[in-house]
């Protein structure tokens, strides 16, 4: 519409002072000819716009004046900037009200100000999906993990957030999945990730990007030494790249099991990446009380996933992961068996 269009040419000149005419007719996708017309019509509406020719020229408001978009505090305009980073808005279709949302939010803010709103989005990102691999399936990985880590860091978040933003290196002592001792490393940070409800340190160790999970930092402090990124490269895209790495790791090992019907939403729910289809049913399973499930996982120790459904959940093969499955059995009846009257 219109209207919105010119309160986007407002505020883009408000934010960014003069701009070619041409570069607002790209970023509102409409002709330069149109941008032209809009100009004059907040000319005519009382807006001190004003174009300039030549090859420095441009479209730009007289100095002092700004709208004000009210009850923003700089905070919460933060907060919107790290939202911005999730790509949430891209399946609901609202791409397009997101950047003018954030163009009123980036105008309401103080000058002195705008840098830290934009750095925000950044080096926070949120990514609420859950990893495509479970977690039991990437036992050695920094990303998923099926260790069972506390929902709290051990270390203070703070520190982790203090590093990105103030541009130092890292020195971090970090415990390993399937490890108990500490390793000492020194990293660039990139950002924070915050995926599916857990915090994750994306930095670089020794030039390459490297995926930590911030409660398995056991202690972090921060160096005087600036921090070495590889020149032009950015948090999101560094993220992307790990973040395939941990989904695509090959699954080697396949597994077939059934499971009774009245726990298989649990267990599709739960198992998520690590099927490789739709259960299977009506296979002539005891009245078909049973539906089978092809699952795929990395490593064979991974299976033991499948334990949380006791008896409702039978592995069928291979025979290596029906004994891997016997053997963690009888080490958990073990653990019990002493209390047994």
């Amino acid at each position: 519409m219109k209207s919105s269009r010119l309160l986007s040419i407002v505020l883009l000149l408000q934010t960014r002072g003069r701009v070619p005419a041409a570069e607002l007719a790209e970023r509102l996708e409409v002709s330069t000819r149109t941008v032209y017309r809009d100009v004059e019509a907040l000319s005519a509406a009382g807006v001190p716009v004003y174009a300039e020719r030549g090859r420095h020229g441009g479209i730009a408001l007289l100095p002092g004046f700004r709208t004000d978009v009210t009850g923003m505090t700089t905070d919460e305009a933060r907060a919107l900037f790290i939202l911005a980073a999730q790509g949430a808005h891209s399946a609901l279709g609202l791409d397009d009200a997101l950047r003018s949302a954030l163009r009123k939010v980036m105008a309401a803010l103080p000058a002195p100000h705008r840098p830290a709103a934009e750095l925000a989005g950044r080096r926070i990102l949120v990514d609420p999906d859950k990893w495509t691999t479970r977690p039991s399936s990437a036992p050695s990985a920094d990303g998923p993990s099926g260790d069972a880590a506390a929902a709290r860091p051990a270390v203070d978040l703070d520190v982790l957030h203090t590093a990105v933003f103030t541009d130092l290196r890292l020195r971090i002592h970090y415990r390993h999945s399937g490890e108990t001792r500490l390793r000492t490393y020194t990293v660039d940070p990139y950002g924070l990730v915050a995926k599916a409800g857990t915090w994750y340190l994306v930095a670089d160790r020794r030039g390459r990007p490297q995926l930590f999970r911030a409660d398995r930092v056991a202690s972090a402090t921060l160096t005087d030494v600036p921090v070495r990124r590889r020149a032009g490269v950015e948090l999101a895209e560094v993220w992307q790249q790990l973040r395939r790495q941990v989904e695509d790791r090959p699954a080697d090992v396949r597994v077939t099991a059934r499971i009774r019907r009245e726990r298989l939403d649990l267990a599709v729910r739960i198992l998520g990446g690590a099927l490789t289809g739709p259960p299977r049913t009506g296979d002539g399973d005891e009245g078909g009380d049973w539906a089978t499930l092809d699952l795929a996982y990395p490593v064979l120790p991974a299976v033991r996933q499948l334990l949380q459904f006791g008896d409702s959940l039978e592995v069928l093969a291979p025979p290596e992961a029906r004994r891997v499955m016997a053997e963690a059995a009888a080490a958990l009846t073990a653990v019990y068996a002493g209390d047994t009257p």
